[in-house]
């Protein structure tokens, strides 16, 4: 069977160049979500990866669609390796079933995570620039009330770190925080 992966980070962004490629491969049935690739534990990727069987094809429409990391997209495609999946990238015209494909596909994950870094680092140079001219304030600092009695409720375990989260809407990073800076004061 042929299967198709379409992935967008956010809901502004269109699938409709990803879904032309769906078309032109003859995909069959598509797993779809708008969603960042940050890591790999993303709903309609792992129905995907649980849906394949040997024999099957995947086909994306380039590897930023799939995986972010060089680890993740190689760890992805040795998983449908051991499957006997073939991957195949309209973008990069790679089908990982040859010994070329194997090979470009180490290499594009690699410039890829290469592009990313420099992103990242453009980013944050640029934010350096923007802090020293005094335009650019950061992020509004997470302020909690009464967190010494959610921090208590944590302490003797009547809540653990993912519900005090949820329970604060803070992420769990800032959670980290907020309990790092409740416990230095």
């Amino acid at each position: 069977m042929i299967v198709g992966y379409v992935r967008v980070s956010t809901v502004e962004q269109n699938e409709a160049r990803q879904l032309e490629t769906m078309k032109k491969y003859g995909v069959e049935k598509i797993f779809q979500e708008k969603v960042s690739a940050k890591d790999t534990n993303r709903v309609e990727l792992n129905a995907m990866l649980d849906f394949v069987r040997e024999g099957d094809t995947i086909v994306i429409h380039d590897f930023s669609r799939l995986a972010r990391s060089t680890k993740d997209l190689l760890e992805l495609v040795e998983l449908l390796t051991s499957k006997c999946v073939k991957l195949i990238s309209n973008k990069e015209n790679i089908d990982s079933s040859t010994a070329t494909g194997k090979l470009m596909l180490t290499m594009i994950g690699a410039i890829n995570e290469f592009e990313r870094a420099n992103l990242l680092e453009r980013q944050r140079e640029g934010i350096a620039i923007a802090k020293a001219k005094g335009k650019y304030k950061g992020r509004k600092e997470v302020k909690v009330d009464n967190f010494e009695e959610h921090y208590n409720r944590y302490i003797t375990r009547e809540i653990n770190k993912s519900q005090l989260a949820m329970e604060l809407g803070v992420s769990r990073p800032t959670l980290d925080k907020l309990i790092k800076e409740h416990q230095e004061s």
